[in-house]
């Protein structure tokens, strides 16, 4: 792997943690909430925790696009 790639593989290997970083979250707060009787209220503020960690996760996907394209753009010149 050559060294411009470097950055751009260590921002992928990120997003892939926190997109598996927030399902695990998600999926034990769904487990425990369960099983400790949580209201629905505190059960829906955990899955806007999880939701906003998908959407920090769809903007590192866009900017990972992005630095690629770019990255692609300056290879061909």
């Amino acid at each position: 792997m050559s060294e411009r790639n470097d950055p751009i593989a260590r921002k992928g290997r990120f997003t892939a943690m926190v997109i598996a970083g927030t399902a695990v979250f998600w999926v034990l707060a769904s487990l425990i909430g369960a099983e400790y009787g949580w209201s629905n209220r505190t059960r829906a503020l955990f899955d806007m925790l999880a939701l906003a960690g998908f959407i920090w996760a769809f903007v590192l996907i866009y900017q990972l696009w992005r630095a690629r394209q770019s990255n692609q753009s300056t290879n061909q010149r």
